[in-house]
């Protein structure tokens, strides 16, 4: 008897929805930047879920809004931010393996926190790779467009492994303040007043894309023996702050080159936690004084909040 084909049919996409996996590391020397899921834990905890390795496709759902049908059963797992998700107008719970049946269809809604959700498919799905990646690089171009109504998608063959987790125990998103830690960089000489970006409320940019999360605060005046400087071009770390002429955003994971100055460098146990935009963050700079900002008011980081990485599975 054979096996019916494993696939999902497009009926709706939200305002963006890509095949993602974890891209192409390692051709930066070619110009190519990794890319891949934005939110590579949320990726990865789905993975894990479904019990299969990091290197199979999802698709990564912007703001909600993706509808898909089941052709033939398929399980799968949603992460990242908790968007409402109904099967047949069913509700359906999130970090926690589920099959869709044939003739079935997934809904998500609007997350009410976050911005960015994962559906992991057990198997993966099978789109052309490209580099030795499935990943859709909006920026260059390469792999496949993104999700448009109509595709499908067909579903690889599920691997040797079961799935032995029920549900996974992560910490539910917050919408309110986030506390960062962050240590100044090499660059952070051209700023006049450094302390600046730990006394002041930075609140995340509705235009932020997958290029970098924009910031919007106070404008940082440049130091006046760099006045009439620009710096070349030059690699970023992932987790970077970057602030030039109307930008200041925090870079992604391994951008290929900057020309805005890079200041501060994020640390990496806490960049996941930035999903959402209207969100304020409190940048907890390393400095002499070692201190943050609560309500424009400078106190010890000691007592500033913490934000701790999503739990593993």
């Amino acid at each position: 008897m054979n096996t019916p084909m494993r696939a999902l049919e497009v009926l709706a996409t939200g305002p963006l929805a890509l095949v993602q996996d974890l891209a192409r590391p390692g051709l930066a020397a070619l110009g190519v930047s990794r890319s891949g899921a934005a939110d590579r834990r949320s990726f990865e905890l789905g993975a894990r879920l479904l019990a299969q390795d990091y290197t199979a496709a999802g698709i990564e759902v912007t703001f909600g809004g993706l509808a898909v049908r089941a052709q033939a059963d398929v399980m799968l797992a949603l992460t990242g931010a908790p968007a409402p998700a109904t099967v047949d107008g069913i509700e359906v719970a999130h970090l926690a393996p589920f099959v869709l049946r044939d003739g079935q269809t997934l809904r998500l809604a609007v997350p009410h926190v976050g911005l960015r959700t994962y559906l992991s498919v057990r198997g993966g799905v099978d789109v052309p790779a490209v580099l030795g990646s499935r990943a859709t690089d909006v920026l260059s171009g390469l792999g496949p467009d993104p999700l448009k109504v109509g595709d499908v998608l067909a579903v690889e063959p599920p691997p040797a492994r079961f799935p032995n987790v029920d549900v996974a125990p992560v910490r539910a998103l917050t919408d309110g303040p986030i506390g960062i830690r962050a240590l100044l960089s090499p660059r952070a000489n051209w700023l006049a007043d450094p302390r600046l970006l730990a006394t002041t409320p930075w609140t995340v940019s509705s235009h932020s894309d997958r290029v970098g999360i924009r910031l919007e605060g106070p404008a940082l005046r440049r130091h006046e023996s760099r006045l009439g400087q620009e710096l070349l071009s030059e690699g970023v770390v992932r987790g970077s702050i970057q602030e030039g002429v109307d930008v200041r955003r925090l870079a992604p994971p391994r951008a290929a080159t900057a020309s805005a100055a890079t200041r501060v460098m994020i640390a990496p146990t806490v960049r996941q936690a930035i999903r959402s935009s209207s969100q304020t963050l409190g940048l907890a700079v390393a400095t002499a004084s070692h201190a943050t900002v609560s309500s424009n008011v400078l106190v010890p980081l000691r007592r500033h909040p913490q934000v701790r990485p999503l739990h593993s599975v």
